[in-house]
């Protein structure tokens, strides 16, 4: 890369900090269009314009590096292993919901793997990102572009195995996760939207975010980043084998986000 990691870093803040701007400014209008996309999942235009002030500011800072993002088609069909990668508005449902459970998620991949991420939550107020000098933070503050405020370190629970705290879905909870999730001693379940979910884990707020349903590599690698700074981990579910990135069509398969203590019960 033409540019240091802090550099990118500082960037990728940044651009999400703008790109929660430009989505909050729809966000608090009476109303907004909405429309389908070819795949029948839903869009608006906070989703494009977001992308449009990420996409650009990227391109500047690394020019000719990969760059794949949801809102682009067109860079769906990369065959790379290192690449930026880009949900503007990941929860588009808790958008339209206004539930305010959605997130900006920017992350590099490295060798397919996610190894810096930023998630922005604009309207809950909460961002994370992998740090510099290691793990991974939460910031507080006004969330100055151009100066970051007050971060406090952050890394996952210790579970306890017979009173696990697991989080799911808002809008994709089905029978199948609930099934799954009945196979584990639970104390407590919580719903969340986006790539939040990854985020409770990563603070310690939750244990276990089992995901049963189809999602894509711009829906989880910031949040797999600042995971794994945190000290967790994301396994494909079906080979308990570390989440890569960089597949044909950049589909995930159903996957298993936890803390270390948490036992990964077998099929």
């Amino acid at each position: 890369m033409d540019v240091s990691k802090p550099e990118l870093l500082s960037a990728m803040r940044r651009l999400s900090i703008e790109a929660g701007r430009v989505i909050m400014e729809v966000y608090n209008r009476p109303d907004f269009g909405v429309r389908e996309k070819a795949d029948t999942s839903p869009v608006t235009e906070a989703d494009e314009a977001a992308d449009a002030v990420i996409f650009a500011g990227l391109k500047e800072v690394l020019p000719g590096f990969p760059i794949v993002t949801e809102e682009q088609a067109a860079t769906h069909d990369l065959d790379v292993k290192s690449f930026l990668i880009v949900d503007p508005l990941d929860g588009t449902k808790e958008f339209i919901k206004r539930r305010g459970d959605f997130t900006v998620n920017i992350a590099l991949v490295e060798d397919g793997q996610p190894t810096m991420g930023v998630v922005y939550a604009p309207a809950k107020e909460r961002m994370f990102f992998t740090s510099e000098a290691g793990g991974a933070v939460e910031e507080t503050g006004d969330f100055d572009p151009t100066h970051v405020g007050p971060t406090t370190q952050i890394a996952v629970s210790n579970p306890d195995p017979e009173a696990l705290r697991v989080v799911a879905s808002k809008s994709h909870r089905d029978q199948a996760t609930d099934d799954y999730i009945a196979r584990y001693s639970v104390a407590d379940m919580v719903s969340a939207g986006s790539s939040l979910k990854f985020c409770l884990v990563a603070t310690g707020e939750a244990d276990f975010y089992p995901r049963l349903g189809p999602t894509m590599e711009w829906d989880t690698a910031a949040g797999h980043a600042v995971l794994l700074a945190a000290g967790g981990k994301v396994l494909d579910k079906a080979t308990h084998e570390p989440l890569a990135y960089g597949k044909s069509g950049f589909r995930n398969p159903f996957f298993l986000a936890l803390a270390p203590g948490v036992p990964v019960v077998p099929e």
